[in-house]
Parts: structure tokens; sequence; C-alpha cells
């Protein structure tokens, strides 16, 4: 069922609320008036918060004036060791020294001997019986007393401060409410009359229509906005009248129209709904968006006014998941208080499963091209496609990847403490895009900060290489039982032989301090985005075909018939392919990607990727939950 967002009705200020009853009822009452809702909310629940006759004291009694102009003059002093700069010292100073400050302290002082004295008033009708002394007087000899005295008693501060005892005395604090409505029914259900008064904030409320009884309900309440913040309108509420006019007969979209030819204070009344009156506090949660979202392009949002719009990588704070399918978010760091809908976990993943899978046919396009990119972290060139073999079996296939589907990932802040493990740097990106490059670059700027991995094959080792060094060298057989232990990241084949990088070698890399710098097929990237190694993972993506025929036309890309490796110059097909292997990366794993490179130019590509490396050991980032909690 649809529901309409009275967002012309921008703001909504709480002026008046008042509950009415059947007549043979008692009135329910509460006063708030204000232009700022947010004052009003937090004003009635401050008053409830603090117990009666308590009063926070400070560190002196009552009566110690002196005692206490000593401590304010030794705070700044005492200070001195938590401030960083002379100026504070001297703010602080003066501060303190303020006169106006001695000034409330006394008064706090002043009331809180009033607090525990408890004094009763003599008189509770002071005023009147000053009118009624002003009176008797005026008939009485003009003595240069009396007419002192009337003076006194008629001077308007004078009446002002009897009057504010008075109502003191009698404890007579509630604001004079409007007479009951005469035409109440015996029947009539109780009924809350709140005039609301317009600014340009939403209310942040929206309404639907009951098919079957005909009535107008609040269809729900986002939180933050100011009818969240006011407290008086609640979702199940039933709107009856709008500044007195009916509404039972009425579409959403009229009484919209109303509210914003309405001028000045609007009156409503409705039917306050069957609530629970325990609300329990929700636990802060922080999501990182896996996909974009228009809410202007969504078809099912029940509102679209009340949508909130976000892209890949955005973090939004949940707010509300009391609705299974529309869940309440807001964009963290925005000053917006106000939530806006978003599709739920669960519904959102319903609606990518039943999409035809975009990134299969890409891949299938791509493949179809008859050759792929061998591991070039394996010291292998490129090969024919029938010589490849599978890198993962069964789950870790790139299969397996397409029948994922990504929404929404709970995350937390983190930030690397000194002593601990560098992240895991993951490189991710076509063939000939200038991987290896980077990494070479990255290794001689700083070789005692930066690692690689050495693989591991199964082939003879030959006279000018040494184990450890080019790769480790381990018999087939057991090659083959690391595969079956899945202790390999990724491995393939070549001539009979294996080829792979190994768990274990990337841990001895961070073991030693380093930062380690791994590049992978992308199917491979979730398997490691576990706690132990954190990765951030970033794309490399070349630029446009044009771009790259003009930039590449003299550069050559490796390839050859064996381990060692040639290089031959680029070809269009090598560009296409770069780019559209590039776009499928994209679609298909971009909210694994916590960084997107374009190398249109090494040097400035470097430079971007390492002062995004840099901000990855020094800055607070997001980590999805079970990376920290584990």
């Amino acid at each position: 069922m649809n529901e309409r967002m009275c967002l012309p009705l921008c703001l909504f200020t709480v002026f008046l609320c008042c509950t009415v009853a059947k007549p043979r009822n008692h009135w329910n009452t509460f006063w708030v008036t204000t232009n700022n809702p947010t004052a009003s909310s937090e004003a009635y629940q401050g008053t409830s918060k603090v117990p009666s006759g308590e009063m926070p004291a400070l560190t002196t009694e009552a009566g110690h004036e002196s005692g206490l102009n000593e401590l304010l003059a030794a705070l700044p002093f005492q200070l001195q060791h938590h401030v960083s700069c002379p100026e504070d010292t001297t703010f602080l100073q003066n501060v303190f020294r303020e006169n106006t400050l001695h000034l409330l302290v006394k008064i706090h002082e002043r009331l809180k001997h009033y607090e525990e004295s408890k004094p009763v008033p003599i008189v509770d009708s002071a005023a009147a019986l000053s009118l009624e002394l002003s009176t008797e007087l005026e008939g009485k000899t003009a003595s240069r007393e009396i007419k002192e005295l009337l003076i006194l008693l008629t001077e308007p501060n004078m009446k002002s401060i009897l009057v504010a005892h008075d109502t003191i005395a009698q404890r007579n604090y509630d604001p004079k409410l409007p007479p009951l409505p005469k035409d109440i029914e015996d029947d009539e259900d109780s009924v809350k009359i709140i005039r609301l008064v317009k600014n340009k904030e939403p209310l942040g409320a929206t309404i639907r229509h009951d098919e079957h009884t005909g009535a107008i309900h609040v269809a729900r309440i986002m939180r933050g906005g100011a009818a969240d913040r006011s407290g008086l309108i609640y979702v199940g509420d039933e709107l009856k009248e709008v500044n007195g006019i009916p509404v039972d007969d009425k579409k959403p979209e009229e009484i919209i129209h109303m509210l914003a030819q309405s001028q000045g204070a609007i009156t409503l009344k409705v039917v306050p709904s069957v609530r629970e009156e325990t609300a329990t506090q929700e636990p802060r949660v922080f999501v990182k968006a896996l996909f974009d979202y228009n809410p202007k392009d969504d078809k099912a949002i029940p509102c679209k006014e009340a949508g909130l719009a976000f892209k890949k990588g955005s973090i939004l704070q949940i707010m509300s998941q009391d609705d299974a399918t529309w869940w309440q978010a807001k964009l963290e760091g925005d000053a917006n208080p106000r939530a806006g809908l978003i599709p739920s976990k669960h519904f959102q993943e319903r609606r990518f499963a039943l999409r035809p899978p975009v990134a299969t046919l890409l891949i299938q396009r791509t493949s179809s091209r008859g050759s792929s990119g061998f591991r070039k972290s394996f010291r292998l060139s490129r090969r024919e496609k029938k010589t490849s073999k599978s890198m993962y079996e069964c789950k870790k296939s790139g299969m397996y990847d397409m029948a994922d589907v990504p929404t929404y990932e709970e995350v937390i802040p983190y930030r690397r403490q000194s002593g601990a493990k560098h992240r895991l740097v993951v490189l991710v990106g076509p063939t000939g895009v200038g991987l290896n490059e980077l990494k070479r670059k990255l290794l001689i700027s700083d070789p005692q900060h930066f690692s690689v991995t050495i693989p591991h094959t199964s082939r003879a080792r030959r006279n000018q290489e040494s184990d450890g060094v080019e790769y480790h060298f381990i018999p087939k057989h057991l090659f083959e039982m690391d595969i079956q232990n899945n202790k390999f990241i990724e491995y393939g084949e070549y001539k009979g032989n294996y080829y792979g990088t190994s768990l274990d070698s990337v841990r001895s890399v961070l073991s030693k301090n380093k930062v380690c710098l791994l590049d992978v097929q992308p199917h491979t990237i979730k398997h490691l985005r576990t706690a132990e190694f954190k990765p951030f993972i970033v794309l490399v993506k070349p630029p446009t075909l044009e771009r790259l025929r003009e930039t590449r036309k003299n550069a050559k890309i490796i390839s050859g018939k064996d381990d060692k490796g040639s290089a031959k110059p680029f070809t269009e097909e090598d560009f296409q392919e770069m780019v559209s292997t590039a776009k499928m990366m994209e679609a298909q794993y971009g909210h694994l990607f916590e960084k997107v490179v374009i190398n249109d130019d090494l040097s400035a590509a470097f430079t971007e990727l390492q002062s995004a490396l840099k901000k990855v050991e020094t800055e607070t980032h997001w980590l999805p939950v079970s990376w920290i909690h584990s």
C-alpha cells in the first residue's frame, strides 16, 4: 500500500497538545510552547529525568563565597598540565574570573540552599493582598510614607514579582487549556488535538489510506525527524481532522495539498493508536552499502519522497529495522537528523536474485576469445585457453561468486594500532594494465616496508635458481596435497607443473612487519577477506581506448610459450580486452574494492596508490564487524 510523505507540512513545531477523552473521563494534558521540536522533546525528557528535590551541587557549600572565589581562581593553575598552549591558559583564567560566572554560581548556591530548607509560603495570594492594601491606603491620610508605599506597590516590577511569588506558592505552572468542545459524543473515541507551527523542516512522517475502513493512518515515523523528536505523533495514529476539516473521505494526496496550503498554525485531530509504552533503545548499527540506490527509480518503495539515495561504498547508520522490507537509515556524518527509507537486506537480496546474471554474460563473452591471463606472479606468460586450469575447484570457482548477492555489510571504525600487523594489499586488474609495474615502484620506494610473496612450483629447480628466492620448490605430490588442504590462494598447471601462491607465503611477509603486495584473480578476493588479513583491495583500471592507443602504442605486453616470458607489442584486441575485462571486474566485484586507480600515467597512478596506502596505515577506516570481533 502506497504511503504519502507529509513534506509540504514542513515543520512541525509543537505548540499545543491535549488529550480529549469522553466527558465522563478526566482530561490528560500536556503543553509545550516552543519554536523548536528538538527543544520541546528535550525539555520534556529533561524534566522527567531529574528527580524532585535533587539538584547537582558544587564542591562548595552555600555561604562560603570566599572559598568559592579561591576555588575558581585556582582552577586555571590546576589545569595547566592539561593545556597545550599559553593562549588556552589565559582564556581559562579570564573565564573563571568573569563576574557573571561568580554570580551564576552564587545563584546556584542560593537555590541549593532553598531546596534543602524547603520553605513554606506564608501566603499564596500576595498580589491580591497588595491590591487590597493599595485600595485601603488610598483613603488614608496622604502622608509621605503612604505615598511612597503606594508608588512601590503599583510599580510593574513589584507586581510581576508578587505574581511570580503567587504562581510558585500555588504551584500553578500549567497553562490554561482551551475549553472542551461541546460536540463530543459519548461514544466517541479518545482523541488528541495537536497544534503545530510550520517551519522549513519536513515533518518526517508518511500517511496511508486503509482500504478496508477508509481511515487515514500515520504509516511511518522517520527516525530523527520533527515528528519523532516531538514524541507526540506515532505510527498507527488515525488522522481525523486538519484545521477543523474532516479527512475521512479524502485521499492522502488531498490531505497533503491541504497541509501545503495552510499558513501559520495547523491543528490536527488524531485518534491515538494502541502501542507499547516501553520502547527499547536500538543499538547503533552501521553498514557499508554494496550497491547504488536511487529511490526515484524504485517502483516498490512505498513513498519516494521518504527514500534515501546512496552510492556503493556509502556508510549508512541503520536507525530502525522495525519494517522487514524497508529499513530507516541516514548517511554517516550527515547533519540532517531525519532518516530515510532504504530496502532491507533480505528484500534487496531477493530482488537482486531475480535479476539476469549480467556478469556471467560478460565473462562468457571475454572467455570466448580463446585466451586468458595466467598469473604473472607465477613468472608465467599468457597461454592458450586449452592449457588453462581452474584456479579453484567447486565452491571456490567463479560461478560460486556469481551466485553471491551483495547488499549491505555491517562495519565498524578501525584504526591500525602501533605494532599491529599491516593489512594485506591486494591489487586487481586486467592483463597489461600495469600491476607489476606499480608493485615494482612500491618496492623500490621503500624495500624495508613493502614486500611480495614467493610463489611455489612443482617443477625441477634449474642450475641458476635458489630455493626460496625465485620459487619455493616442492614435489608434485606435496603440491597436490596442499591443494586438497586449501593452502593456496590460487594455483594453475602449465606443461605438467604446478605453480601457485600459498597462504603461508603471505603470512611470512606480514610476520616481518611488512606490507605484503599481492595481485590475484578477482574471484579469489572473497577468500582473502578474513580477520587475519584484513585486505585493502585496489582495482587498477586502464584509461579509455583512445588513451590506450595514444600512450601505449610503443609499449609491450609479456607473452610467450614458456615461463621465461617474452614481450610483444600491444594489439587493438589487447586494448579492447583490457577495457572490457576491467568493466566486468568492476561490475561483478566492485563492492569489494576500497580504492580504484586509473593507470593513465604510471607516475600519477603510483603517487595516488602510495598516498592511499599511507592513509590505510594512519587513518580510521570502516571494516567488517566480523574482522574485528572474530
